[in-house]
């Protein structure tokens, strides 16, 4: 993997995956933007990042105020000229039941992992479009694509990414911005009281970023959800299923309900290239398609 004239922007850098995934891209030759609220701890890691041989400075901006991230943004530009790479990494986890969850802690974790993610992505969107070449990197999680008990907060935040994720990527594709999640396993501050010392054990930060690497490359793919943890890597989908048309009559409900299995057979699930495809497939089952599509932009993906 060779980055060199690359930068790299890693939030929540200073420890954990974010430090391990910062090194990476410094040992494939970026020029990376060390961010965290700690500033001792980003500051040991761009020294780090300096013993290698690399170029790194520290930023402090917090993921969640605009004017912060804006400004670590165009120290990079005046640094080094472009933005390549943004990996989301910054997170929080405060992990409560849905019934013992206020909304306070909701909001929070909402607030750094999902809005932290736009903010930063947003700071860096037009750059990336002016010089027809971005990497974008969400961290997503097995929580928000599978779910996890008492992590509502977070689970609901890393599906958003995911969502995110898909559009960013289809309004990208003319400019050369790929955009990706990783859903990482790791042993990390977010995961110590999760996992047992066995476990953390074999799950090492540093297994994790050769999977970050193949996503920010040259070759890299878009709109992919990769899985990383303890040297294994896995692709997950968000698929659709062939699906029965039942129409519109009085007993739907009670005819989905009885073809329930069948409504999900597997067998012949797709990956949509793009969201309405769901609505073609549903308009032509009704023998209606192609019908007078209003807004033919919206339509073909464009925008």
């Amino acid at each position: 993997m060779e980055l060199r004239g690359r930068t790299a922007i890693v939030t929540g850098a200073g420890g954990g995956l974010g430090r391990s995934h910062a090194l990476a891209l410094a040992r494939a030759g970026a020029k990376i933007v060390v961010n965290d609220l700690s500033a001792a701890s980003a500051e040991r890691v761009a020294l780090e990042i300096g013993a290698l041989g690399g170029e790194a400075f520290v930023s402090t901006a917090s993921v969640t105020e605009e004017g912060q991230v804006s400004t670590m943004v165009d120290s990079a530009m005046s640094a080094w000229g472009r933005v390549d790479v943004l990996v989301n990494n910054a997170g929080i986890l405060i992990d409560r039941s849905f019934a013992k969850m206020d909304l306070a802690s909701f909001r929070r974790v909402m607030d750094v992992h999902l809005m932290g993610a736009v903010i930063c992505s947003k700071a860096v969107w037009e750059i990336m479009r002016q010089q027809h070449y971005g990497r974008i990197v969400m961290t997503t999680s097995s929580s928000g694509l599978y779910g996890n008990f008492g992590q509502a907060n977070y689970g609901a935040a890393k599906m958003a990414l995911v969502g995110l994720m898909q559009t960013l990527a289809l309004e990208g594709e003319k400019y050369e911005i790929r955009v990706n999640c990783l859903a990482p396993t790791a042993a990390t501050q977010m995961t110590s009281d999760v996992l047992s010392q066995e476990a953390l054990r074999h799950l090492a930060p540093e297994l994790v970023s050769p999977g970050l690497l193949a996503l920010v490359g040259d070759d890299a793919p878009t709109r992919a959800i990769l899985c990383a943890g303890g040297g294994h890597y896995a692709r997950a989908n968000v698929t659709l299923t062939k699906g029965v048309y039942v129409g519109g009559e009085a007993d739907t409900a009670d005819r989905v309900i009885a073809l329930w299995d069948a409504i999900g057979d597997r067998s012949e699930e797709i990956v949509p290239s793009y969201g309405f495809m769901q609505a073609e497939r549903e308009l032509t089952n009704a023998g209606s398609y192609p019908a007078i599509i209003k807004n033919e932009r919206v339509a073909a993906g464009q925008n």
